[in-house]
């Protein structure tokens, strides 16, 4: 998944859960969600920032 569409999926769940009207288990499962999108967007950053490092490097 792109790093846009995760921060997309992130949006919309903060959306949702700012809205207050999901239940207690739909907060649970994407707050575990959420979570998983976040790692992956560090890791893309990460990633993309030594690319980055080392290209300016040579």
């Amino acid at each position: 998944m792109k790093y846009e569409e995760s921060l997309k999926k992130l949006e919309k769940i903060v959306d949702d859960m700012e809205s207050g009207e999901m239940d207690i288990d739909s907060i649970n499962a994407q707050l575990k969600t959420a979570k998983k999108l976040i790692a992956e967007c560090k890791a893309k950053l990460t990633k993309t920032e030594e690319e980055i490092k080392n290209t300016l490097e040579m």
